[in-house]
C-alpha cells in the first residue's frame, strides 16, 4: 500500500459496527431461549469424525471434550457402555501451602500444594447395544454447534446421541434419541471419585452424592432423566424403561469462591442444593430445547471468526480425522488446508468450552482421566497458563479472557502476604539481596487457594502483567485497565525493591538480582535476559496505564526512568546469539524447550524486524534456530509463533506440521482427538493443553501482526495457504478487529472494525497506510498489493 496522492486504497467509511454484547451469566437465572433452531447444518459444520467409540482405557487420547467453562466432561461415546468423566474447575485439595521447605521454596505435592481433581464418573449403560450388535457407528464432535454425537444402527432402528455442556443451563446433557419404531431401556449411574457415596431420591428420579475434601471444600454431583417411559432412582441409579426419547442430565458443583477473606470459600453455598436444584430444572425443559439453548449460547462466541485456507480435496473430505492426521504426516503428502483450518478451530472450542467466568484454564483445562494429573494440572506461570490465553482475543474470544484476570485479582491479596512475609527468606536462595520486599510475585506453580508451588518465581509477576495488559491493548477498555492496576503496580513494587544496580562498559545500570532462566542454568545467575525484557515491558506498560488513567502518574514517572536504566541484553561476539544471561557463554541448553530470552519476540515487540536494531535480530534469529525445529508441543507452537514473528513461513508452518504429526508413541504429537500429548516416561503420556492454543496463536501470526500503532497483514503465510482464502474476526492490538481475503498469496480486500481502536498503520507486501477511526466504525480497504 501506498501513503501517495495518486493511489487511493480506501474505498468506504461502514457505518457503525454492530458487536455482539453478551450478558454475564449467572447460574440461578432462567436462560433465553431461541425461537427458532440455530444449528448449523450438518453440510456446512466444522467436524472431527470417528469409525469406532473411543477405549475406555484411552479416554484422554481418544474420548471427546466437552465444557461450559465450568463443568467438564470426556466422553467415549460407546453404544451400550458410555462413560463421562466429570470435573468440576474449582474442586481442588490442598491449600494455602504457605510453609516453606528448608530451601526457602515451597511443597509441591497433592496433600499440602494440592490437586485439580474429578468430580464423577457417570456411566451410561444400553444393554444390547453392545458394539458388536450396531452398524453405521459414526461419532463426531462438531465444533459449529458444540456438540458431540454418536449415529448407529441396531435392528433397522437409527439411534442417535447428542451431548453438550450447557453454560445457560450449567449442565451436562445426554439426550437418546431413536426413529424407526425402538425404544431405549437403561440406566446411568453416578460414582464420585474420592469415596462417596452415591444415594437416590425416589420421588425426583434424582442421583446425587455431597462430601467434603480434605481441605474442607464441600461439593456435590447429581444427575436424573428424563422420558416418555418409566424412570426410577434405585441404589445408584436411575433407571429408564422402554422410551423413544431420553434426556439425561448431570450437574455439580462446590463452595469455592474467589474471595481471599472468606478463605476462597462461599459460607452460604449448598452444593448439593444447587447440584439437585439445577439438574431438576433442566430436566423439566425438552431436550431440543436445551440443545437449541445451549448452540445460540456457544455460536454468538464461536462464530466472531471464520476462516479459509483453502479447499482440501475429496479424498482428504472422506477420511475420518484420524486416517487424514496420519495421511497428513506421510511423506510426500499434500497440503490439508481444511484439516488445518479445523485444528484452529478445535483450540478455539477448547477455550470457549475451558474458559468463562470461572477459574482460567490451567495445564490440561477441564479434561482430566484420573485424580493424579501431573504437576497437579496446576496453573505454570512460566510459560503454560499465559500460552493458554494467547489465543482469546486473537481469535475473537476476548469475553473468555476474564477468567485469567479475575483469577489473578482473586489471589492478589494471598500472593501479596506471602511475598512480604516469606521472601526474604534467609534459605531462600532468590531472595533480595537489599533486604527489602514490597508487592507481590509468584513461585512457578500457583492454585486457586492463594497457595504457590515448586520454586519462587520472581519474574513470574511480570509475565503474568504481560498477558494482563496485552488484553487491554485489543480491547482498549479503561475500566478493564483500573480493575487490573493493583497487579501491575504491585509486580513495579516488588522490582523496586529487588534491582540492583551494576556497571556494564562504564554505564551503572539495573539488573535482576539472583535469578533462573527457565528451566535451566544456573540457579543463581543475576541479569538473565528473560527478567531484563520482562521487566522492559512491565515498566512501559505501567507508565502508560498511569497516564492513560491519570492516576499514580508519578508513580508512573518513576518507574519510567527505572526502566531507561535497565540493562537491555546483548549478542553474543562469541556465539552470535542473542545472549540468554549476562555472559557471552552458553550456561545451559541451547536447544532447551524454553525461549525465555526471546520473551520480547514473541509474545513481547522489543525485538522485532522493522525495530531499526539488525544486530540484535539476528542475535535472536540465531538463537532461536540454534533452538531447533524438534520438541514438545508448546515448545513448537512458542517457537512457530517467533518463526511468524520473524516473517519466516516455511519454518512457522513446519512448526505446525510437527505439532499436527499424530501421536505415537514419541515425544509428542497429535492424538486422536485432537489434545496435543507430552511423553513423561517410555510407557505413559498426558495431555497439555497449551499446544493445542498456542499452536492456533501461530497460526494467526502468520495471518495478522499487531501491535498498537501496527497492523501487518500476510506476514507469513506459507505457500500451502497461498492460493487463496480468508479470514474474519481476528484481533489486533491497539483495538481492532480484521477481515481479510487473499489469491495467490496477495491480500486483495480488508475490512478494518475499531472496537475501541482510533488509529492504527496497516501494511500488505511493504505497503502502508495510517486508518483513522472513531470506535464502532469500520474501514473497506481494497487492491492492498496491486
Amino acid at each position: 500500500m501506498s501513503n501517495g496522492p495518486s493511489r487511493r486504497l480506501v474505498l468506504g467509511l461502514g457505518g457503525a459496527l454492530a458487536l455482539s454484547a453478551l450478558p454475564a451469566f449467572t447460574a440461578h437465572a432462567a436462560p433465553s431461549r431461541p425461537t427458532t433452531s440455530p444449528l448449523v447444518p450438518a453440510g456446512e459444520a466444522t467436524t472431527l469424525w470417528y469409525p469406532e467409540p473411543a477405549d475406555e482405557d484411552l479416554l484422554i487420547e481418544q474420548g471427546l471434550p466437552l465444557g461450559n467453562g465450568r463443568l467438564g466432561a470426556l466422553v467415549g461415546a460407546d453404544p451400550a457402555r458410555e462413560l463421562l468423566h466429570v470435573t468440576d474447575a474449582t474442586l481442588w485439595t490442598g491449600g494455602a501451602n504457605t510453609t516453606l521447605d528448608s530451601d526457602g521454596q515451597f511443597p509441591y505435592g497433592r496433600d499440602d500444594f494440592g490437586s485439580f481433581t474429578l468430580l464423577a464418573r457417570v456411566m451410561l449403560y444400553l444393554p444390547g447395544h453392545e458394539r458388536s450388535a450396531v452398524s453405521d457407528y459414526r461419532r463426531t464432535l462438531d465444533l459449529s454447534n458444540g456438540l458431540v454425537t454418536t449415529t448407529y444402527t441396531k435392528d433397522r432402528v437409527r439411534y442417535v446421541r447428542e451431548m453438550f455442556a450447557s453454560a445457560p443451563d450449567d449442565t451436562i446433557v445426554v439426550r437418546l434419541s431413536q426413529s424407526g419404531g425402538g425404544s431405549l431401556t437403561g440406566a446411568v449411574i453416578l460414582s464420585g471419585t474420592h469415596g462417596e457415596t452415591t444415594g437416590v431420591d425416589k420421588d425426583r428420579n434424582l442421583a446425587s452424592f455431597s462430601a467434603a475434601l480434605g481441605n474442607k471444600l464441600r461439593y456435590a454431583a447429581a444427575v436424573t432423566a428424563a422420558g416418555d417411559g418409566a424412570i426410577t432412582a434405585t441404589g445408584t441409579r436411575v433407571t429408564f424403561t422402554d422410551c423413544s426419547e431420553v434426556t439425561l442430565v448431570i450437574s455439580g458443583g462446590t463452595d469455592y469462591a474467589p474471595d481471599h477473606a472468606t478463605g476462597y470459600r462461599d459460607p452460604g453455598a449448598d452444593p448439593l442444593a444447587l447440584a439437585q436444584d439445577k439438574a431438576l430444572a433442566a430436566a423439566r425443559t425438552s431436550a431440543a430445547r436445551l440443545r437449541d439453548t445451549h448452540v445460540a449460547d456457544y455460536r454468538a462466541r464461536y462464530d466472531r471468526l471464520t476462516l479459509d485456507l483453502g479447499r482440501s480435496s475429496g479424498g482428504q473430505r472422506r477420511m475420518d480425522t484420524w486416517s487424514r492426521l496420519k495421511a497428513r504426516a506421510a511423506d510426500g503428502s499434500a497440503p490439508d488446508p481444511e484439516l488445518e483450518a479445523s485444528y484452529l478451530q478445535f483450540g478455539r472450542y477448547l477455550t470457549i468450552c475451558g474458559s468463562r467466568d470461572g477459574l482460567p484454564m490451567g495445564l490440561q483445562g477441564l479434561w482430566l482421566e484420573g485424580n493424579t494429573p501431573d504437576w497437579m494440572g496446576d496453573y505454570h506461570t512460566d510459560i503454560n497458563l499465559q500460552m493458554n490465553y494467547w489465543l482469546a482475543d486473537r481469535a475473537g474470544l476476548g469475553d473468555t479472557f476474564p477468567a485469567f484476570a479475575d483469577y489473578c485479582l482473586a489471589q492478589l491479596p494471598a500472593w501479596s502476604e506471602v511475598t512480604q512475609k516469606q521472601f526474604n527468606d534467609s534459605r531462600n536462595r532468590y531472595r533480595n539481596t537489599s533486604g527489602k520486599v514490597a508487592g507481590w510475585t509468584v513461585a512457578f506453580s500457583t492454585n486457586p487457594y492463594g497457595g504457590l508451588g515448586w520454586w519462587w518465581h520472581p519474574a513470574g509477576n511480570a509475565w503474568l502483567c504481560e498477558s494482563l495488559y496485552e488484553h487491554y491493548e485489543y480491547t482498549q477498555d479503561e475500566h478493564y485497565l483500573a480493575r487490573i492496576m493493583p497487579l501491575l503496580k504491585g509486580a513495579c513494587e516488588f522490582w523496586e525493591a529487588r534491582l540492583i544496580t551494576t556497571t556494564v562498559d562504564g554505564r551503572e545500570v539495573l539488573i535482576d538480582d539472583h535469578d533462573w532462566s527457565p528451566e535451566q542454568g544456573p540457579q543463581d545467575a543475576r541479569g538473565i535476559t528473560y527478567t531484563q525484557e520482562l521487566l522492559w515491558s512491565l515498566f512501559g506498560h505501567y507508565e502508560h496505564a498511569c497516564r492513560t488513567l491519570g492516576r499514580d502518574t508519578e508513580h508512573g514517572a518513576a518507574v519510567g526512568k527505572l526502566r531507561d536504566r535497565l540493562y537491555l541484553p546483548k549478542v553474543s561476539p562469541k556465539s552470535g546469539r542473542l545472549e540468554e544471561w549476562m555472559s557471552e557463554d552458553d550456561l545451559g541448553e541451547t536447544t532447551h524447550r524454553h525461549l525465555s530470552p526471546l520473551i520480547n519476540l514473541f509474545p513481547g515487540d522489543r525485538i522485532r524486524p522493522d525495530a531499526g536494531d539488525p544486530e540484535l535480530l539476528n542475535g535472536a534469529r540465531e538463537l532461536l534456530t540454534s533452538r531447533g525445529m524438534e520438541s514438545y508441543g508448546w515448545a513448537c507452537a512458542w517457537r512457530a509463533a517467533c518463526w511468524a514473528r520473524l516473517k519466516d513461513a516455511d519454518k512457522a508452518y513446519r512448526l505446525l506440521l510437527t505439532n499436527l504429526k499424530p501421536w505415537a508413541g514419541g515425544d509428542t504429537g497429535t492424538a486422536m482427538n485432537f489434545f496435543d500429548m507430552y511423553r513423561v516416561s517410555d510407557t505413559r503420556a498426558i495431555f497439555q493443553i497449551d499446544a493445542n492454543l498456542g499452536t492456533p496463536t501461530a497460526m494467526l501470526e502468520m495471518l495478522v501482526h499487531s501491535r498498537p500503532g501496527h497492523i501487518e497483514l500476510l506476514p507469513a503465510l506459507p505457500d500451502a495457504w497461498a492460493g487463496s482464502g480468508s479470514v474474519k474476526g481476528v484481533g489486533a492490538r491497539g483495538g481492532f478487529t480484521v477481515d481479510m481475503t487473499w489469491e495467490r498469496g496477495r491480500v486483495r480486500r480488508a475490512t478494518l472494525h475499531s472496537v475501541g481502536g482510533r488509529s492504527t498503520t496497516v501494511t500488505a507486501g511493504g505497503r502502508s497506510t495510517t486508518v483513522t477511526l472513531r470506535p464502532g466504525q469500520s474501514m473497506r480497504l481494497t487492491d492492498l498489493q496491486g
